[in-house]
């Protein structure tokens, strides 16, 4: 049986590993291609084989580089610091980056990515020169409405057991969020499961609901707060936003003829909009789900 960091998922992830390690965390990334950078940075539950089929292209032009955070994908799963923060992340995510030394960054941020990458981003911003940002958030309190089941469950007294004990999480999310299910193959479901085999690999699964910051006293609101009021920096920054039609993070938004539609007063959408980028932005949506 090959170890985790060996594995290809039936060649579907050819990547050589690297990894890079930051206060005892082993961090893997992918790293291919020359020029540059272009960042792909995953969210909650996925990990960098989310961008399986970005990888090949984008590397043909550019640096592509692709970073699992601590307790997902191929990365390690350290016991401290726990529960994981928003901040830990952010920290390893801008170790990685400034290790590397990158510069004219053209950051790709989806789901959780979004407030990790920002984080980094609105420390960094004269190393930022793209963002492209895939159903993510960067504001506190959360903007979504009210949080789905499933993660209202994982919030819960309940979530230790549901996530680490019967590892119902994962499954469902994914297959909850995704408009073509048939894409999710056996061997592509394999590779979502392989870094959780037991309770103890599911740490992060269960830090990352918990973590969304709904109130003023919730551990990662200052975080969020901080890094929505830094947004303005990248006012003239070209920025692509990306928006599923069919979410359930984000159930009061809907799309028509290719046009974001609003049914609440300002909503993470419209704000994004006139925070980030007044002139700038290109606002593209695509009809079905997260495409996992």
């Amino acid at each position: 049986m090959l170890a985790l960091k060996d594995e290809t998922w039936a060649g579907s992830w050819p990547f050589a590993p690297h990894y890079y390690v930051n206060n005892g965390a082993q961090l893997h990334y992918v790293d291919e291609g020359q020029g540059e950078p272009i960042v792909l940075v995953h969210g909650d539950p996925t990990w960098g084989y989310l961008y399986r089929q970005f990888i090949p292209s984008l590397a043909r032009h550019r640096r592509c580089i692709v970073p699992d955070h601590m307790g997902m994908g191929k990365s390690a799963v350290p016991s401290v610091p726990y529960p994981y923060r928003l901040q830990h992340h952010i920290a390893n995510f801008e170790a990685l980056m400034l290790s590397l030394d990158l510069r004219e960054i053209t950051l790709v941020l989806h789901d959780w990515g979004g407030p990790v990458g920002l984080g980094f981003a609105t420390r960094h911003a004269a190393r930022i020169k793209r963002l492209v940002l895939i159903n993510t958030w960067a504001f506190a309190p959360w903007p979504g409405g009210p949080l789905p089941r499933l993660l209202e469950i994982i919030r819960s007294a309940r979530g230790d057991k549901f996530v680490l004990e019967r590892h119902g999480y994962l499954e469902p999310a994914l297959r909850g969020t995704t408009s073509h299910v048939e894409h999710l193959t056996t061997t592509v479901m394999d590779a979502y499961r392989a870094p959780f085999p037991t309770p103890a690999s599911r740490l992060a699964l269960l830090c990352w609901s918990r973590d969304i910051a709904t109130h003023v006293s919730d551990p990662s609101y200052a975080v969020m707060q901080q890094i929505e009021h830094g947004l303005a920096q990248f006012a003239r920054t070209p920025v692509l936003l990306l928006w599923a039609c069919v979410t359930p993070c984000w159930a009061h938004l809907y799309c028509t003829g290719g046009n974001l539609c609003f049914r609440r007063p300002r909503p993470v959408g419209l704000r994004m909009l006139a925070t980030l980028c007044p002139r700038t932005l290109l606002s593209v949506s695509w009809r079905g789900s997260k495409p996992f």
